[in-house]
């Protein structure tokens, strides 16, 4: 019950990044300081990293590095960059 309950209305998020590239360094800096700022009481933020996981990538369609996807809630959506302009990631983000 507490599983289900605390997955309702999550933001759920995955960003794929490539080793220590200098944007997935900063993709994942910006990724984190968005998520505290503006969803620091309801999110989840998994990293991965294509050059250890290349399956995953390609099983969500991701091709190019950094790219942030937004699972939960629906519709998914996708940023690909560094994460750097703000507006367009909390757009994308947006569960309107």
């Amino acid at each position: 019950m507490r599983k289900t309950r605390a997955h309702q209305g999550l933001l759920r998020l995955r960003l794929y990044v490539a080793g220590n590239a200098p944007n997935s360094l900063r993709a994942i800096a910006n990724a984190k300081a968005i998520c505290g700022e503006h969803f620091a009481s309801g999110h989840e933020l998994e990293i991965v990293d294509l050059l250890e996981h290349p399956r995953r990538a390609l099983a969500d369609g991701v091709i190019v590095t950094p790219t942030l996807l937004k699972l939960s809630p629906p519709p998914v959506e996708r940023v690909i960059g560094n994460l750097s302009d703000t507006n367009q990631v909390l757009l994308a983000l947006a569960t309107k």
